[in-house]
């Protein structure tokens, strides 16, 4: 796992200046069906987001991926890799899995309890969200803004 910038450092950049320009960022490797993946994802992504300074998003932020890692480790049965990065306009959460089968967005049924809602959680919490095919896999991702509510 990785939080915070990268101490490498390019010709005449002061290691100073180069953690204040880059964005905080968490990316971790979440193994093959691995739920004990999901808690330790929010956990991470509470200690990103801490300097964030907008409890209420964070809180949707926390929500939003662990239904992005929920699916990738459920619905692919392979490895997946949650990438999160907080800059001044916002934060963006994208899960890459291995499997080119898109998410659907379904209505639930009544009598399935808790499953078939991730999605649509992430349709109307987000402020933007989508999926990009890669050329094995995809990712699927959300924005939050860093202005709203």
């Amino acid at each position: 796992m990785v939080i915070g910038a990268s101490s490498a450092k390019q010709a005449g950049e002061d290691a100073d200046t180069t953690e204040r320009t880059r964005p905080p960022q968490l990316r971790r490797r979440l193994g093959r069906a691995d739920l004990r993946a999901v808690p330790e994802a929010r956990r991470a992504l509470r200690e990103l987001l801490g300097q964030w300074g907008k409890p209420g998003r964070s809180d949707i932020a926390e929500l939003l991926t662990s239904e992005l890692v929920t699916n990738a480790l459920v619905h692919t049965d392979r490895d997946a890799v949650l990438t999160a990065v907080v800059d001044p306009h916002g934060l963006r959460v994208e899960v890459r899995d291995f499997v080119a089968r898109r998410p659907r967005l379904c209505v639930p049924d009544a009598d399935d309890g808790t499953h078939g809602r991730g999605m649509l959680l992430v349709q109307s919490l987000a402020d933007a969200w989508g999926v990009r095919a890669h050329g094995v896999g995809k990712s699927v991702w959300f924005e939050l803004d860093a202005q709203a509510a």
